[in-house]
């Protein structure tokens, strides 16, 4: 059987998780779809470029049962868990539509499946309303509830030097744009003994570099009765043997505290970037959003991070277009990320996700609107991120190779301000290596966000 993984760092967990699962099962894995009996898709279902990838995806894996050995395609993830059976009426494609729940006895589903047999496609429901409302009561429940990449024992399927690892599961915050909640359940903290176990397995598998992922990693510790759980966490993933490099992600701006900066400034081993999801500047759009913050308050945190960290990496995402969006609005973002001086910032046009307030707003902004504010704001940032690369010319880095440029030969791999996937690399030049080294260099160009650096 293959698994086929779409969609963000903590769906890589959740695949790993089931992948674990499989193996124990009896199942051989292999790295092609076409090479499987059994195609396992991970979806998903943030937002609508990505169920449509998903979508692609399923049929393209169905397409192998004609022109492969493939028999039978089965959908997980969070586009099956949001969707389920609409989803398995709509493409008749995949021969399963499972959810999260189904995850712990899988490998029993996928024989009956192969042997002809079907398995009820998954009814969605609010998975907020699982477990209890208070964060304090949650952990007893959790037990009884299917939290994928939660506690499952993981067979790797990458072999680069860095890995994500799954902190916590779900999210509380109510965001009038966003359904994960819905899907996701509410947040439940991972006990510091399974993450740093788990950990340390991954670092006998060569990873050198964790990458902390979660809905929210400012609230972890919330459900366990400790707020600064995360500041005591992470010495002790950094102490581990073979971890050279910690990497927190997706940090809250409105609960970021000054401990948890001054905890991951005072690590070595944790790397100085900071992923902040602003999503916008306008305090008022904000509110709309059901969010927290401004320009100001932004960039005093940006500020405070600066501060203590002179050469962070500091990265975000923006969202351009939601209901009741002025042009004033969009002009005090450009602002904003204009004295920011982000590293790295994605820009999302807004789109309707089922079930979220945001879709009941009225004062809709026009679809070809949104379409010139992503092209603007994009060609801004374009513009700005490739003078903050400009900027670290000159800066002494230490990069973790991760590949060869086919090209040129040279080591490519990422600097302590550059994240997996989607920040940019930086490319050693002249410097053979393998991944997993890493190597000191000084920064003599720069390619876009991407950085040229000499070794030194």
């Amino acid at each position: 059987m293959a698994v086929v993984t779409l969609g963000c760092t903590r769906n890589d967990v959740d695949s790993e998780e089931l992948a674990g699962r499989l193996a124990a099962g009896g199942w051989t894995l292999v790295d092609d779809a076409a090479d499987a009996d059994v195609a396992v898709v991970n979806t998903c279902g943030f937002v609508e470029q990505a169920k449509k990838d998903s979508i692609d995806s399923l049929i393209e894996a169905s397409s192998l049962k004609e022109t492969g050995r493939t028999q039978k395609v089965v959908a997980v993830g969070c586009l099956a868990e949001r969707y389920g059976q609409t989803l398995a009426d709509e493409l008749p494609e995949a021969d399963a539509v499972l959810g999260f729940d189904t995850y712990a006895d899988m490998s029993t589903h996928l024989r009956t499946i192969l042997d002809g047999g079907t398995v009820p496609s998954h009814v969605p429901s609010d998975r907020r309303k699982l477990l209890p409302l208070s964060p304090a009561t949650r952990q007893g429940a959790a037990a009884d509830v299917a939290l994928p990449g939660h506690s499952a024992p993981r067979a790797r399927l990458g072999t680069g030097p860095w890995a994500p690892l799954k902190i916590a599961s779900g999210c509380d915050r109510r965001c009038a744009f966003c359904a994960i909640p819905m899907f996701r359940g509410s947040f439940v903290s991972r006990r510091p003994t399974d993450v740093i176990d788990e950990a340390r397995w991954l670092a006998t598998q060569g990873v050198s570099e964790l990458f902390l992922v979660s809905e929210n990693s400012t609230s972890y510790g919330k459900d366990l009765g400790d707020l600064a759980l995360m500041d005591a966490l992470l010495p002790e993933l950094a102490g581990l043997d073979g971890i050279e490099r910690v990497r927190v992600s997706y940090l809250q701006p409105a609960e970021v505290r000054p401990g948890l900066l001054d905890a991951m400034v005072a690590i070595p081993e944790v790397m100085p970037w900071f992923d902040l999801s602003f999503q916008h500047a306008s305090a008022p759009l904000l509110r709309r959003m059901r969010r927290f913050g401004g320009t100001e308050a932004f960039l005093g945190l940006i500020d405070d991070v600066r501060r203590r960290s002179p050469l962070a990496g500091i990265r975000s995402n923006v969202i351009v277009g939601f209901p009741g969006e002025t042009e004033a609005e969009v002009d005090e973002l450009a602002q904003f990320l204009t004295a920011a001086r982000l590293d790295v910032v994605g820009v999302f046009g807004y789109s309707d996700e089922d079930g979220t307030e945001g879709e009941l707003l009225s004062d809709k902004v026009p679809a070809a609107a949104i379409a010139e504010r992503v092209e603007r704001i994009t060609d801004l940032i374009e513009e700005l991120t490739a003078q903050r690369a400009e900027d670290r010319i000159g800066e002494t880095v230490r990069v973790l190779v991760e590949e060869t440029d086919d090209e040129t030969g040279d080591a490519v791999g990422r600097a302590e301000h550059q994240g997996p996937d989607v920040d940019g690399t930086t490319r050693l030049v002249g410097v053979t290596a393998a991944p997993g080294e890493t190597v000191r260099a000084r920064v003599v160009g720069t390619e876009g966000i991407d950085l040229v650096a000499d070794p030194t």
